[in-house]
């Protein structure tokens, strides 16, 4: 089951009348919910969609991505990227970077990808900007720091995108630190003057921030 806010009948009909996605992708999905703990961390259909129009919208060259998982996001939005475009993104469980890459190497945009598995906070250090566009959605503990380390190396003007803000609902009732840990940030970036932001209510919540 997707992480979503919406009725899933609603969210089956909002992708029924959106940009279909290739097979390619339907057989990511079927063996990541197959194979792995925790499948539903892997976007879905619909927000993978809207990942690529925001690459193709900001005429995005250089991505940066915290927390690859199986790759759909990456994939989504390398495919909105020019050839020369690159993607760089982060993960550390092994097991996810084999399917990954397995995936990679079937689609003609999995050449733009580059993976660095490790400590992303670690990785990021080692990284030089500037990025067009950075799109956040690994452990929620760090999502601060993951923040104001990626900041300095997105451009002026570039966007920034974070996944699972509204966390459930459970924001609005925080019992656990991963929900505290996402209320923290939430509230870092409403008072943040360097970032002018919204908060949407797609799938489990996601913030688009653009650096002034």
């Amino acid at each position: 089951m997707a992480l979503t806010l919406v009725p899933e009948t609603i969210e089956e009909y909002a992708t029924a009348h959106s940009e279909p996605v290739s097979p390619l992708f339907e057989r990511l999905r079927e063996e990541t919910y197959a194979g792995m703990e925790l499948p539903q961390m892997q976007v879905g259909a619909l927000e993978g969609g809207f990942l690529r129009l925001l690459v193709r919208l900001a005429r995005a060259h250089r991505i940066l991505e915290i927390g690859m998982f199986t790759g759909y996001s990456a994939l989504m939005m390398a495919e909105g990227l020019p050839d020369d475009g690159e993607l760089i993104t982060c993960e550390l469980n092994p097991k996810a970077e084999a399917m990954a890459r397995r995936y990679f190497a079937q689609s003609p945009h999995g050449k733009k990808i580059k993976v660095r598995m490790g400590p992303a906070l670690q990785t990021l250090k080692e990284l030089a900007g500037p990025f067009d566009l950075a799109f956040i959605d690994a452990d929620k503990e760090s999502y601060l720091r993951y923040y104001e380390a990626i900041l300095p190396m997105l451009r002026t003007g570039g966007l920034l995108v974070v996944d699972n803000v509204l966390w459930s609902g459970r924001v609005l009732k925080p019992k656990q630190d991963t929900d505290r840990a996402i209320v923290a940030f939430n509230d870092a970036l409403a008072k943040d003057p360097r970032i002018e932001k919204v908060m949407l209510t797609v799938r489990d919540g996601m913030t688009l921030a653009l650096k002034r």
